[in-house]
């Protein structure tokens, strides 16, 4: 299940690609899939432990071209540990939300992306998320839950500020919104509501089932309630930036 669009984001082969905040790795292994050389970072040593075994596997089993490169390490967003300009994209998928230095992390990930790189931002959609906050503290009051919401013309401010051009915005993920109220109505923590059972046996159907209709169904609804934004940037060129610099007299 893929929030990030790749044509959009502009991965392509033999690419230097990070996926920041992984977790179990769903970005990079796309990434890796379409040949690029991708770098899985999180802090969570088994969440990393499992991406990286996956993405052994995929060249292993010739799922992905046997000269792209998967690697991990465990990295804060604050504080990473690669040199300037050593990514061609960066994905940053659910992760802002949960970093207190926001403003910090966006500038740290600008500095790893190369000019005329790309990078794609994920987080919690501004109504979706406003609803879940309505409707349980604990949604959001929880340790390592979202200490904040995002709206579109916000997180596009957080980039510019950063030195990134803003390149457009999706959405995703619709099906997901209603669970996530109905998860917050009846507790955040309630396993066993027979509902919310039936409506995650749906979306793991969803996940796993190619249904043109039903995907044509959510694509619909994702601009009104899809629980993801993704906000694309770019990085300028540094001739571009050069060229914004007076001429000495």
């Amino acid at each position: 299940m893929l929030t990030v669009d790749y044509d959009r984001l502009g991965v392509r082969a033999g690419e230097r690609v990070l996926d920041l905040g992984c977790g179990a790795g769903r970005h990079a292994f796309e990434a890796h899939r379409r040949g690029a050389h991708v770098v899985a970072v999180d802090l969570d040593v088994a969440e990393l432990s499992g991406a990286k075994e996956v993405l052994d596997a995929m060249t292993e089993k010739g799922e992905a071209p046997p000269d792209a490169l998967g690697g991990a390490a465990r990295a804060d967003a604050l504080r990473l540990p690669f040199p300037d300009g050593a990514y061609d994209r960066v994905i940053v998928s659910e992760v802002l939300e949960h970093i207190p230095d926001d403003a910090g992390a966006v500038v740290e990930l600008t500095r790893v992306l190369r000019p005329g790189g790309t990078m794609a931002v994920t987080v919690p959609a501004w109504l979706p998320e406003r609803m879940c906050w309505a409707l349980s503290a604990e949604y959001h009051a929880i340790e390592g839950g979202h200490i904040r919401i995002y709206s579109a013309a916000g997180l596009a401010d957080r980039l510019r500020a950063a030195g990134l051009e803003p390149a457009g915005t999706g959405h995703a993920h619709a099906f997901h919104s209603p669970y996530w109220w109905l998860r917050c109505a009846i507790g955040v923590r309630n396993e066993d509501n027979a509902l919310a059972r039936l409506y995650h046996r749906f979306l793991v159907w969803d996940m796993t089932t190619t249904s043109r209709a039903v995907r044509l169904f959510e694509r619909a609804l994702d601009p009104i309630i899809g629980k993801s934004l993704v906000l694309y940037a770019r990085k300028p060129e540094v001739a571009a930036k050069e060229a914004r610099v007076p001429a000495a007299a």
